[in-house]
C-alpha cells in the first residue's frame, strides 16, 4: 500500500507546486555531471569512432549514477527514520514530473495568444521549442505547442510514472537522467551523431512501451471529454510512425485525431527549413483553444494512468503477490 500512496502523492504535490525555483532540481546537477563528462570525453578522443564508443560512457556513469545516488540517499534516509525516507521518495519522484510545468508553459502561449501578442506568444514557444519561432503565424504557434505537449505527456510524465511504478525514485531518477542525456546530447546534427548515438537509442528503449501507453490513455481521455476517439485511433494506426521519433508520433497523433487538427508540417530549425510528415486531417482550423484541449488531455491520461497504478498497486498488496519496491 505504501507503493500506491506514494504515487499518488508524487503525482499530487507535482500538480500543486510543479517545480518551485527555491527547490534544487536534480536535472540541474544531472545536467552539469553530463557537461562535465563531455568536457572530459572531448578532449581525450577525436575520432568519430572513439566519440561512438566514448558515448556510452553517458549511460553508464550518469544513469546508474543517478539511479545509485537516489537510492543510498534514500537507504540513509530510512536509517535516521522511515517516514523520512518516504517523504524523500514522495518529493523525488515529484521532481521527475513536470505536469503542473507543461501546463504552465502551454497556458501561457495560449493566454499571449488570446490577447492578441503574437511576439510574445512566439517567444513563450520558443521557450519550449528547438525550433526557430520568431516568424511563425499563430495558426503555426498554435501547432508547435500542441506538437510539445502531446510529445511532452510522455516525457514528462507517463515515463517517470511507469519507471517509478516498476522501481520507484531511483528507477525514475535514471529514467530522468537518460531523458536529460537525450535533450542534451542525442541531437543527429554533426556535433553529436556519433557521441550521442547511445543515449539517443536508449532514450528510444526506455518510451518505447510508456509512449504506446500514453496512445491509449489519450484514446480514453478523448472519450471522458467528448472528442473524436475514433478518429484518434485511426490516425494513430495510419500517422504514428511517419515520426521521426519511434515514439514521438504515439501521443502526437493521437491528439491531432482526437482534436481533428493537423500536425506536422515544415519547421525551421537555426535558419534551416525541415518538412516532418503530416499527423491528423485539418477537419478543423488551428487555434489557440486547441493547446487548452490538448492540457485536458494530457491531465486526463495522467490522472488515469495514475489511478490505474494505484488500484493496480493496491491489488497486489491485497492479495499478497507483492511488487518490485
Amino acid at each position: 500500500m505504501i507503493g500506491a500512496w506514494i504515487i499518488l502523492a508524487a503525482y499530487t504535490l507535482d500538480l500543486i507546486i510543479g517545480d518551485p525555483k527555491w527547490i534544487p532540481h536534480p536535472v540541474i546537477a544531472m545536467g552539469k555531471a553530463i557537461t562535465g563528462l563531455e568536457n572530459i570525453i572531448r578532449r581525450k578522443v577525436t575520432t568519430d569512432r572513439g566519440l561512438r564508443y566514448a558515448g556510452f560512457l553517458f549511460p553508464i556513469l550518469i544513469v546508474t549514477g543517478a539511479y545509485v545516488l537516489t537510492w543510498a540517499f534514500l537507504k540513509l534516509l530510512f536509517y535516521i527514520h522511515p517516514a523520512l525516507a518516504i517523504a524523500g521518495e514522495i518529493l523525488l519522484i515529484a521532481t521527475t514530473i513536470a505536469t503542473k510545468g507543461l501546463r504552465d508553459a502551454g497556458i501561457e502561449v495560449y493566454k499571449h495568444l488570446r490577447a492578441g501578442k503574437l511576439p510574445e506568444a512566439r517567444a513563450a514557444l520558443g521557450m519550449i521549442v528547438g525550433r526557430d519561432t520568431k516568424q511563425l503565424e499563430s495558426s503555426e504557434v498554435v501547432r508547435g505547442t500542441v506538437e510539445t505537449v502531446a510529445e511532452n505527456i510522455v516525457d514528462a510524465i507517463i515515463s517517470p510514472l511507469f519507471f517509478a511504478f516498476l522501481g520507484g525514485a531511483p528507477l525514475a531518477m535514471a529514467y530522468r537522467a537518460v531523458n536529460t542525456l537525450d535533450s542534451m546530447v542525442g541531437y543527429k546534427n554533426e556535433k553529436y551523431k556519433s557521441l550521442g548515438m547511445a543515449s539517443a537509442r536508449l532514450d528510444d528503449i526506455a518510451n518505447f512501451i510508456p509512449a504506446r501507453i500514453t496512445a491509449l490513455l489519450l484514446f480514453a481521455s478523448a472519450g471522458v471529454l467528448g472528442l473524436h476517439v475514433k478518429n484518434s485511433v485511426r490516425t494513430v494506426k495510419r500517422d504514428a510512425r511517419k515520426h521521426p521519433s519511434p515514439n514521438g508520433g504515439y501521443p502526437e497523433s493521437a491528439v491531432a485525431g482526437a482534436l481533428g487538427i493537423r500536425l506536422g508540417g515544415y519547421n525551421v530549425y537555426h535558419g534551416v527549413r525541415s518538412f516532418r510528415a503530416y499527423m491528423g486531417e485539418p477537419y478543423h482550423e488551428m487555434e489557440a483553444g486547441h493547446i487548452r484541449t490538448t492540457i485536458a488531455m494530457m491531465y486526463t491520461s495522467s490522472s488515469l494512468f495514475v489511478v490505474f497504478l494505484v488500484l493496480l498497486l493496491w491489488l497486489t498488496s491485497i492479495t499478497g503477490v507483492g511488487w518490485l519496491w
